[in-house]
């Protein structure tokens, strides 16, 4: 017999938390195995809830586990520890009604084949709703050696960043040029009692602070709207180019960046490259269901190989969107904390230099390359982009201005929550005459 709705949900946000805090694996990838299981919108939109939820709390649930249990669960009991979690998050995050939250939990955990720990999740979380559980401080979540990196790239600025990185990031859309205005969509979306705000700094932004799910918004399924943070869509206005310019993407997937330039110019002469197959597969499709980019040129190739996929002929301009730590998308991306290795800094890096070098002789003279990142670390951002200025004596940085973020001194920074925006990074150089 089909547990009831609710306990499915419990159940469910129980495995994807597991899989996350046990096994390494992806919030996102494992919300998008979950979530098509379950029909109703609200079903979705609360297992999403109770995931992000758990994840930003993670540490300060670990701790109350830690005072309250003799022995907290390992990571061979980390079902019953995600279980567990599941449930703090309803009561003290979610401020789900208790008593149906607990029963459906306890539920749960029957459902997944853990009988025998119904009674110990039943009393822990009563224990809760008495007691509520240990306060902690929004840091705790973040391991030291980042917090000591922040410290050293952004003196006077910790607090700030980890408590915005803690909150729950407004709902941003970008407006399909070629499908109707952003008066028009935002006229369909109040008819359907959704609010939405113009964003100041994006032309054909939206934003929406209360959450919806995106099968509610009218206009999203034929194209008309995607969902895209207002940082990421002021790239397009970055870059800026020109009408009919021969334009790469490189590391394009999965496509929002890409497609706001052919949406803004649908003359653009695109080519877009990933390293991942099945990530180009979705840059096709969300072309196809924005109607855009028929004649643009996907290759599933490596950016650094230039001899496996360039034609010869030079761009016009460049997109490159690069991977690196994704320290500025944390409140969207809260398992990157749980994740990201100090390791991983000196490796984003040196691919990211690797990245520059290959895809500069590319672009034509006069030309112009935007690099851009989700991370918050200099290391990746400005000190980046110095030491390629330092060496490659044809690249000039051109100034941007105030709508990028601060001046950091070779490209311009957005920190986590300003303007409503994730934290982000844009560079843009210019090809200069030999």
């Amino acid at each position: 017999m089909n547990a009831p709705a609710g306990v499915a949900v419990r159940a469910a946000a129980a495995r994807v938390l597991d899989a996350v805090l046990h096994q390494g694996h992806s919030l996102k990838a494992e919300l998008a195995a979950q979530l098509p299981t379950f029909d109703d919108p609200r079903d979705r939109a609360l297992l999403e809830a109770i995931a992000f939820a758990a994840l930003r709390e993670h540490a300060r649930y670990g701790a109350a586990l830690a005072q309250w249990m003799c022995k907290p669960p390992g990571r061979r009991d980390g079902p019953l520890r995600a279980l567990l979690y599941a449930g703090f998050a309803q009561l003290d995050s979610l401020h789900l009604p208790p008593h149906a939250a607990l029963a459906a939990t306890v539920d749960a955990t029957r459902a997944l084949g853990r009988m025998h720990q119904a009674g110990l999740v039943n009393a822990l979380l009563r224990r809760t709703l008495r007691e509520g559980l240990p306060a902690s401080s929004a840091a705790a979540a973040w391991p030291q050696w980042l917090l000591c990196r922040l410290r050293e790239d952004w003196p006077g600025e910790l607090d700030a960043i980890v408590t915005a990185s803690a909150l729950p990031a407004p709902l941003w859309l970008r407006v399909n040029r070629q499908r109707g205005s952003v008066a028009a969509c935002s006229a369909r979306l109040e008819a359907s009692r959704i609010q939405a705000q113009p964003g100041p700094r994006c032309p054909d932004g939206l934003r929406i602070d209360a959450p919806v799910p995106v099968s509610a918004l009218p206009g999203f399924a034929d194209g008309a709207l995607s969902v895209q943070d207002g940082s990421a869509q002021l790239v397009a206005e970055a870059l800026a180019p020109a009408a009919g310019a021969r334009v790469l993407g490189a590391c394009a997937a999965p496509g929002g960046k890409a497609a706001h330039l052919l949406e803004r110019d649908p003359t653009l002469r695109l080519t877009a490259l990933d390293i991942d197959y099945e990530r180009l597969q979705r840059l096709r499709a969300t072309f196809a269901r924005l109607g855009v980019g028929a004649q643009a040129q996907l290759h599933a190739a490596d950016a650094t190989d230039v001899g496996a996929w360039w034609d010869g002929a030079p761009f016009d301009a460049i997109l490159l969107d690069a991977p690196c730590s994704a320290t500025g998308i944390v409140r969207r991306q809260p398992d990157i904390l749980l994740h990201r290795r100090a390791a991983d800094i000196d490796a984003l890096c040196a691919l990211q230099a690797r990245l520059l070098d290959a895809l500069w002789p590319t672009l034509a003279t006069g030309g112009t390359l935007l690099y851009a990142t989700c991370s918050i670390l200099r290391a990746e951002n400005d000190a980046q982009v110095a030491a390629f200025l330092a060496r490659t004596p044809d690249a000039q940085l051109q100034p941007l201005d105030a709508r990028f973020g601060r001046d950091s001194g070779h490209g311009h920074q957005r920190l986590p929550g300003e303007d409503g925006m994730d934290g982000f990074f844009y560079a843009r150089l210019v090809k200069r005459a030999p």
